[in-house]
């Protein structure tokens, strides 16, 4: 999603993608290693059969990603700062209480917009700060549509955990159900194309790419439920940001 941003400037350098990309290796394997014992029973087990691997992979990815942090601008890197606060904290527990310690994912309602705002910021703002462009109306709608796109595409995810999550956690299926969610999700999306609209220059290609988008999210969330295949999600669902760049690429 980091090159769709860039590529909608007209920028095709790599320096940030190749940061973030690396950065999300880091962060996703030290959450899985981190809750190893909070995880599915299909997660836990490849977790543990190649922890050696998962290891190595993320001292390598921690490696590449300080290095390339060290090329970044310094705006890029202090809007970096929120971001890195709410990766740590998202399972490690805040010290709020003394007694009883609490990461932010445990916060009602709070993990799938913290997931949410993380990722548009990352992907969104990011490469804006660090290649100078200035942060306008647009540019916020761009932040938005990102963010909405994200809550989307997460839904599946909590359809799918609905069974394991804690009860405390009160995410949108928990609390409304499966079916009221995916009509939630629906919501989501109309304002994700509504928003296209809003823009400065109307486009009806980038319209078409983000319809595309929309009604493909749409599909998987719809056909989402709580048994849904192990990789429906953790392989398709995920696989959506990249269909995205692909189809951006063609029509363009």
């Amino acid at each position: 999603m980091v090159k769709i941003t860039l590529l909608t400037y007209g920028i095709q350098d790599n320096l940030v993608p190749f940061f973030v990309f690396f950065s999300t290796i880091s962060s996703y394997n030290f959450i899985r290693l981190y809750r190893i014992n909070a995880i599915q029973d299909w997660f836990y087990e490849f977790n543990k059969n190649n922890k050696k691997g998962i290891v190595g992979l993320t001292l390598t990815s921690v490696l590449l990603f300080v290095y390339l942090g060290f090329l970044l601008n310094i705006y890029a890197l202090v809007a970096l700062i929120p971001f890195g606060i709410f990766t740590l904290f998202y399972v490690v527990p805040f010290p709020i209480q003394k007694k009883n310690p609490i990461a932010l994912r445990s916060f009602a309602f709070l993990k799938l917009f913290l997931i949410a705002i993380s990722w548009a910021g990352v992907t969104v703002l990011i490469p804006l700060l660090n290649y100078n462009i200035e942060i306008q109306l647009h540019e916020v709608f761009i932040f938005i549509q990102r963010f909405l796109f994200v809550l989307v595409i997460t839904l599946p995810f909590d359809i799918r955990d609905v069974n394991y999550d804690s009860e405390n956690l009160k995410t949108l299926p928990q609390v409304f159900g499966v079916q009221q969610t995916k009509r939630i999700g629906l919501l989501f999306v109309m304002l994700f194309l509504g928003i296209e609209l809003f823009k400065n220059s109307i486009s009806s290609n980038q319209f078409r790419i983000h319809l595309i988008v929309g009604l493909l999210s749409l599909f998987f969330l719809f056909r989402a439920n709580q048994n849904q295949h192990k990789y429906y999600s953790a392989f398709f669902v995920e696989s959506i940001p990249i269909v995205w760049l692909g189809i951006f690429i063609w029509l363009n």
